[in-house]
């Protein structure tokens, strides 16, 4: 059996031999009110096929439960309105601030990368030539005293920044 109820029309389902003849109270589950309910027959009699049903309780009832929920629609709508408008306020103003800071960070960020690539690709090279010294060496032959004056300039320029910290 199906038992509404009265206060917030929630419907559960029961078992018929839980409710004795006399009543039960039964206690909402959703918003805890307590109500007496008694087992009620309200129609014994068989229905036709082509027989219309019209319930004036019915009508009433779908015309308030629709008011109702116009009437909840309505400031739901504005209150979501305003909160649509205050994230797009929020939206736009924390797009502004980003891009002013892109634009600040942009410029100092740059130099700072562009000095790592070349830091990193010169002592890359600077390995590349200590590791295949002697090859080149071999089909290049002056190249032995300039590549030695390069290893004797980098040891001075190591040491001299050991010497500043």
């Amino acid at each position: 059996m199906i038992i509404t109820c009265p206060n917030c029309n929630k419907q559960f389902k029961i078992d018929n031999s839980l409710i004795p003849d006399e009543g039960r109270d039964l206690q909402c589950g959703s918003c805890n009110h307590i109500w007496l309910y008694n087992i009620q027959e309200k129609n014994n009699e068989v229905l036709e096929l082509k027989q219309e049903i019209v319930s004036e309780d019915i009508e009433v009832k779908a015309q308030n439960k629709e008011d109702k929920i116009e009437e909840k629609q309505q400031p739901e709508e504005i209150i979501k309105t305003k909160i649509n408008n205050k994230k797009k306020e929020k939206y736009s103003e924390n797009q502004k601030n980003t891009t002013t800071l892109k634009k600040t960070e942009n410029k100092g960020s740059k130099f700072f990368s562009y000095l790592i690539v070349f830091i990193i690709s010169f002592v890359a090279l600077i390995i590349m030539l200590d590791t295949l010294k002697t090859p080149l060496i071999n089909v290049f032959p002056g190249l032995e005293i300039i590549l030695f004056n390069l290893f004797e300039t980098l040891q001075d320029i190591k040491l001299f920044i050991i010497d500043l910290i």
